[in-house]
This record gives C-alpha cells, sequence and structure tokens, in this order.
C-alpha cells in the first residue's frame, strides 16, 4: 500500500473514530461474510458500531487520542467496538457476544480502552460485572426516595394502628347494643 493510499485510509479511520473515547478492540478473523454481517446487524441493533482496521493503521489514526492505549499489542487485522448507551453497556454486550462461543466462535474479545487506560480481556471481563447507566440510575432513585418513603411509613404507621383499634372498638359497640 503506498504511503499516500495509507495517509487516506489513516486519516478516514480518524475521521470515523473522532469524538469516541472509550472502545472493545476484538478479533474476528476467520469469520465468513455471513456470520461477520449476521454480527454486525446484531450489534447495530443494540446502537454498538463495529470497523474492520488494520492495527498499525488504527495505532496511527489514534495517535494523540484516548483510544491510542487500546491499539497497544495489537496484531493482525482488528476490529473496533464503540457506541451504545455506556461504556459498561458496550463491554456487557461484547463479553456476553464472546462468551456465545456456538455462534461466534472466532469472535474474541481481547482489549479496549476506557478513559485512556488500557484494558486486557480480563479488564473488560471485570467490567462487564459492573452495573450499567441504567443500573446505576435507577439504584441513585431508590436511595432518594428511599428516606421519604420509610418517613411515610413512620408517620402512616401508627395513624393506621389507631384508625383499626377505633374500628374494633366500634365494631364491638355495635356487637354490645345489638
Amino acid at each position: 500500500m503506498s504511503k499516500f493510499v495509507k495517509n487516506l485510509v489513516t486519516r478516514d479511520i480518524s475521521n470515523r473514530l473522532e469524538g469516541v473515547e472509550d472502545a472493545v478492540v476484538v478479533s474476528t478473523v476467520g469469520m465468513d461474510a455471513n456470520t461477520t454481517v449476521e454480527l454486525r446487524t446484531e450489534l447495530a441493533e443494540k446502537d454498538v458500531q463495529m470497523m474492520v482496521v488494520k492495527n498499525s493503521l488504527a495505532r496511527r489514526a489514534s495517535e494523540g487520542t484516548k483510544l491510542a492505549p487500546a491499539f497497544e499489542g495489537a496484531s493482525g487485522p482488528i476490529a473496533v467496538c464503540w457506541g451504545s448507551t455506556d461504556f459498561v453497556s458496550l463491554v456487557k454486550t461484547i463479553v456476553a457476544l464472546d462468551k456465545d462461543s456456538d455462534k461466534y466462535e472466532l469472535f474474541k474479545a481481547q482489549g479496549g480502552a476506557m478513559d485512556g487506560e488500557a484494558l486486557d480481556a480480563e479488564g473488560l471481563k471485570a467490567v462487564s460485572k459492573w452495573p450499567s447507566r441504567e443500573e446505576q440510575i435507577s439504584l441513585l432513585v431508590g436511595q432518594i426516595l428511599a428516606p421519604g418513603a420509610n418517613l411515610s411509613a413512620a408517620l402512616l404507621g401508627p395513624a393506621k394502628m389507631l384508625a383499626s383499634q377505633v374500628k374494633q372498638i366500634e365494631e364491638k359497640a355495635e356487637d354490645s347494643a345489638e
């Protein structure tokens, strides 16, 4: 490949990865075209983009960005995955596909970059166990609403008990009047 073509391809890769700060690097070497199309469709449904690149060109395109650590030590053709609602959801999707060896046996998560730090395959598995953005929001909302719910229960509890006792006394009075 001539230097001019390499520069064009590098610029294209750089433009496509512009604004991407977190990504996962995977290997799809040996996958046939039909399986790759199925994989891309499944990833697109989860708002994940995948681009197959030559590692040396990806390194050149990501120089000076937060993605640069993802390509350190990569060998052969690789695929870069990015997108989804947040990085944890992206990693969960990729790790789940990596575990599904029946469908995509040649799909292997190799590493990635999160906040400018390199992650290896084990690091990706650890991140996949973190709560996603939606789970974090639900935990936070639950913690915010819990004191109010506890206060409401504390205030309404004695009143309900008092109302129950008044009702029992009223029923006893009606029974004795009859």
